[in-house]
C-alpha cells in the first residue's frame, strides 16, 4: 500500500478497560464492555466519540483506553444503533464476527464532562430497567 493510500485509509477505534498491546486480538467470546454476557461480536466505531463513550462506560476498573483498530475479517454497521437510533450511521458503529487487531492506542483524547457521562450512565440504567437489550 502507498503512503497516500495510507494516509486516507478509515481509521477504526475500540474503547476499553482492557490493558493490550499491539498485535493483540480483541476477539468474540469474551464478556462486553456493558455486560456480563459474552458476546458473538466485536464492536468498535470509524469515531474517536464514539470509542471514548465505549471507554467511559466500560465496566471495570482498570484505565479508559482507546485503540486504534483493525478489522480482520468482514464488518457490518452495528443494528444497535443504526436501526434503533441514528438512521444511516452517522456514529460509524460497526461490529464483526471476526477478531478486531489492535494497531496502536490512542494516548492524548479528552472524555465527556462528568454531567454528561452521568446524563449517558442514567439513561442506560434506565433501559435496563425497562428489559432492554443494550447490545445484541
Amino acid at each position: 500500500m502507498s503512503a497516500t493510500a495510507t494516509m486516507f485509509a478509515r481509521q477504526y477505534f475500540h474503547g476499553t478497560r482492557a490493558a493490550l498491546d499491539p498485535g493483540d486480538l480483541i476477539v468474540v467470546g469474551y464478556q462486553s464492555n456493558f455486560t456480563d454476557a459474552a458476546l458473538s461480536w466485536v464492536y468498535f466505531a470509524g469515531t474517536l466519540d464514539a470509542a471514548i463513550w465505549g471507554a467511559e462506560l466500560a465496566a471495570g476498573d482498570g484505565a479508559q483506553r482507546i485503540y486504534v483498530v483493525e478489522p480482520t475479517g468482514p464488518i457490518e454497521d452495528d443494528p444497535n444503533l443504526t436501526d434503533k437510533k441514528f438512521l444511516g450511521n452517522p456514529t460509524l458503529s460497526y461490529r464483526s464476527q471476526h477478531p478486531l487487531r489492535i494497531v496502536a492506542e490512542v494516548t492524548k483524547w479528552q472524555g465527556h464532562s462528568p454531567e454528561r457521562l452521568q446524563q449517558m450512565k442514567d439513561g442506560l440504567a434506565r433501559l435496563s430497567a425497562e428489559g432492554a437489550r443494550i447490545l445484541d
